[in-house]
């Protein structure tokens, strides 16, 4: 396993990943996935991800299943394993075996907005803020989000829905095909002045490796990720 590089290692067994709609939350899990199994799983022997979204039929991680399989990372989700473009909002009784395993670092996708956060509640046992960090993704670009009161108001939604507070921030500005450097830069300011106004830690900053050369971005961020494109279908550049 390669050390980690700039990239911050999570310091609880849980991570649950939250976020509003297009701003790139389940890109950003699978990436930290494959990152983390790159580099370690820390203390922990085995790492999975989780797939909470069934508010959304599109761009959902055990889409990447077999990808994610492939490096070690166990994925579990909908009723149907085998039926990825089903539309039934089922999710498979299996997912309580990580979060109940000490051994297993999770990464948990959950849907997008306060309403897709919601199923979270099921679950608030295995959520204890000693074990479990909530995040939020955020997307200068989303208009919904394109400012500090509307990601304050997104934010707030979202502790209100569920009863956890966000610990940590993650910016993740992105404008698909044409983000640059500028644009990472742009989703910092607003992150950290987010962070700022709520005392939230200022989690990570990410840019996305296939479009952005690290070198443009490396050095400039405290702690930062390269997220691939694991999530963009083939057909949507045609």
């Amino acid at each position: 396993m390669e050390p980690f590089n700039g990239i911050r290692e999570p310091d609880r067994r849980v991570m649950v990943v939250t976020g509003h709609y297009g701003g790139g939350k389940t890109e950003f899990c699978v990436s930290l996935a494959m990152s983390l199994a790159k580099h370690g799983f820390g203390p922990y022997h085995r790492l999975a991800l989780v797939d909470l979204d069934i508010a959304n039929p599109y761009f959902r991680s055990r889409e990447r299943r077999e990808t994610l399989e492939s490096v070690g990372v166990k994925v579990y989700g909908s009723a149907y394993e085998h039926e990825i473009t089903a539309e039934l909002p089922a999710l498979g009784a299996n997912i309580r075996a990580p979060l109940e395993d000490a051994d297993c670092r999770v990464i948990v996708d959950v849907g997008g907005n306060d309403s897709g956060a919601v199923v979270l509640n099921q679950f608030g046992k295995y959520f204890s803020p000693e074990d479990a960090l909530f995040l939020i993704v955020v997307n200068a670009n989303r208009p919904e989000t394109r400012d500090l009161e509307g990601a304050l108001e997104h934010l707030r939604a979202i502790e209100r829905k569920t009863g956890r507070a966000i610990d940590g921030v993650i910016n993740n500005c992105h404008l698909l095909l044409e983000t640059d450097a500028a644009c990472v830069a742009k989703g910092h300011a607003l992150c950290r002045a987010l962070c700022e106004r709520t005392g939230k830690i200022l989690w990570c900053d990410t840019y996305p490796a296939p479009i952005v050369p690290a070198e443009q971005v490396e050095g400039k961020y405290e702690h930062l990720l390269p997220v691939g494109m694991y999530m963009r279908p083939s057909w949507i550049d045609k």
